[in-house]
């Protein structure tokens, strides 16, 4: 079992930053590709970015490319997603998730490619 917990979400107001981390307990991390979700009131969730185990490989949806970056310290068990440029559209609640993976792919992009997810953290911006 891996446990995940999200921190770092909050209101900022519309192109402002903020970084999003994911720490992992439970069973050594760097065996885990690591994925960033997010869900809207009334939408589904949807995929932002992932990361390889080894941290060499990322995998963008839409809504992060040329904005988002996705990094893991596999010492510190923690995946950090930097947020910049951000808009109101933005505003959602981010999950991580994790699964074990003996590839080096990154690119599960599916709620279904994850075996286990952190509890999410609201992210507002404001216009």
């Amino acid at each position: 079992q891996v446990q995940l917990v999200e921190s770092g979400g909050g209101l900022v107001q519309a192109g402002g930053s903020l970084r999003l981390s994911c720490a992992a307990s439970g069973r050594p991390f760097d065996t885990y590709a690591v994925g960033w979700f997010r869900q809207a009131p009334g939408k589904e969730r949807e995929f932002v970015i992932s990361i390889s185990w080894s941290g060499d490989r990322t995998t963008y949806g839409d809504s992060a490319k040329g904005r988002f970056t996705i990094a893991r310290d596999n010492t510190k068990n923690t995946v950090y997603l930097q947020m910049n440029s951000l808009k109101p559209e933005d505003t959602a609640v981010y999950y991580c998730a994790a699964r074990y993976t003996s590839g080096t792919s990154s690119a599960y992009i599916s709620v279904h490619d994850y075996d286990y997810w952190g509890q999410g953290t609201q992210v507002t911006v404001s216009t």
